[in-house]
């Protein structure tokens, strides 16, 4: 007789493990980049913790809007999946514990201005790296430690102003234009991310650590393509053009109906598509039009003559059926009507659970899928059972506690 349970039913599989499982990262970051390179390594399934000053990361506080334990939603953007302790760095019985938490970690994030942690005696070469030489340490910044601007403190808006994104975002009616998310940050975040992933790649062939390096201000020049080619090619500035593309046309914004679309024409054949279906069949055989540098050169008539074809066309129906030719066309939606989309559902583009409203992951991984595995902490949520697993025991959790060095929340009022 055969053992009945060679043919069982199946369990349920057991989840994935994340591609950073086994990763462990100690996140000293606040505000947006630092916190958002760490709920990105967090997503993949590393252990994050979270290590907040006595006042707090300074995004709890940007509200309203707040959720039900009263942190702001911008808190909660970017700190899921993450371990959270209070620790008061400023004392050197708080960095006696971050010795310890640094004793089985792997990477040190950190943003605070440069010279900070060395005033501290946490610089990476003359106290970390001897101590722990297989830790990799992210610097964010926002200029860096040297240099004529060196040491200065960054903020995202101010480098969009000072590297030139501010000069191509907006119109002549506008003016030099912040771009609507903090752009310089964000990149800034994924930046640092493929900085420490490259250092991880090193460091498992010569089993070493090092210093990662990430300023705003690096991050924001970056972000100057093409236009920064085209004035080192040209030595003319680039100027403001709204929506539309220093290199590509027609590559704008155009009002229907009911709204308006973005229509992306790259070359002459998805021109002639797009011209055949918008009942302006003439135009590529126009010498004006036949070419794209011809059709920069003479832009302004171009818009004229697409805007009043599709003045009187719906905009849903239209973007259907540029995109089913083959001509890149999407409706200019609210950020309500881009998390409407059916395929931001699809994608997983949203994540509500147990109260938490949040952006999902942008990177897919086949064998090892991303997912949110902790909402976002309250503040010092985890402290004991962070040190308890750092090998302190309850008696000196309970004497840091009382010395102040891991603080309470709220933090005391002045």
């Amino acid at each position: 007789m055969s053992d009945s349970s060679e043919h069982a039913a199946p369990g349920p599989a057991a989840p994935a493990r994340g591609a950073l499982e086994g990763l462990r990262v100690i996140d000293l970051s606040r505000v947006l980049a630092g916190p958002l390179c760490s709920q990105m390594l967090a997503d993949q399934g590393a252990d994050v913790i979270k290590v907040e000053p006595p006042g707090g990361d300074e995004t709890r506080s940007l509200g309203p809007p707040v959720n039900e334990d009263g942190a702001a939603a911008y808190f909660t953007a970017v700190n899921r999946g993450k371990r959270a302790i209070g620790l008061d760095l400023s004392q050197p019985a708080g960095r006696d514990v971050l010795f310890a938490l640094l004793e089985d970690a792997d990477v040190l994030i950190e943003n605070y201005i440069p010279g900070t942690m060395a005033k501290w005696g946490l610089d990476y070469e003359a106290d970390l790296k001897p101590r722990f030489p297989q830790l990799i340490h992210c610097s964010i910044s926002g200029f860096g430690e040297d240099g004529p601007l060196g040491g200065l403190p960054g903020y995202d808006a101010v480098l969009q102003a000072m590297c030139g994104l501010m000069s191509v975002n907006g119109d002549p009616a506008s003016g030099p234009t912040r771009i609507g998310v903090p752009i310089v940050d964000h990149l800034t975040g994924y930046t640092a991310q493929s900085g420490i992933l490259l250092a991880l790649y090193h460091r498992a062939r010569t089993g070493l650590g090092q210093r990662v390096e990430v300023t705003l201000f690096d991050t924001a020049l970056s972000l100057l393509v093409p236009h920064a080619a085209n004035w080192m090619h040209t030595g003319q500035a680039p100027g403001l053009l709204g929506s539309a593309h220093p290199n590509i046309a027609p590559y704008d914004r155009y009002a229907c109906s009911d709204g308006e679309i973005f229509l992306g024409v790259v070359n002459d054949r998805q021109f002639r598509r797009f011209c055949d279906y918008a009942g302006l069949a003439s135009l590529p055989e126009d010498a004006r039009f036949s070419t794209n540098r011809s059709r920069l050169e003479n832009r302004d008539a171009l818009r004229d003559a697409i805007e009043h074809a599709l003045a009187s066309r719906p905009r849903e129906t239209l973007c259907a059926d540029l995109m089913r030719l083959g001509v890149p066309a999407g409706p200019v939606n609210s950020v309500p009507e881009a998390f409407a989309q059916a395929h931001t559902a699809h994608r997983g583009m949203r994540v509500d659970r147990d109260g938490y409203h949040g952006i999902g992951p942008a990177v897919r991984l086949s064998q090892a899928p991303a997912r949110v595995r902790r909402l976002p902490p309250a503040y010092g949520q985890h402290t004991d059972e962070v040190l308890r697993e750092a090998g302190l025991g309850e008696s000196q959790i309970a004497a840091l506690k009382e010395q102040g060095i891991l603080p309470r929340w709220p933090p005391p009022k002045p």
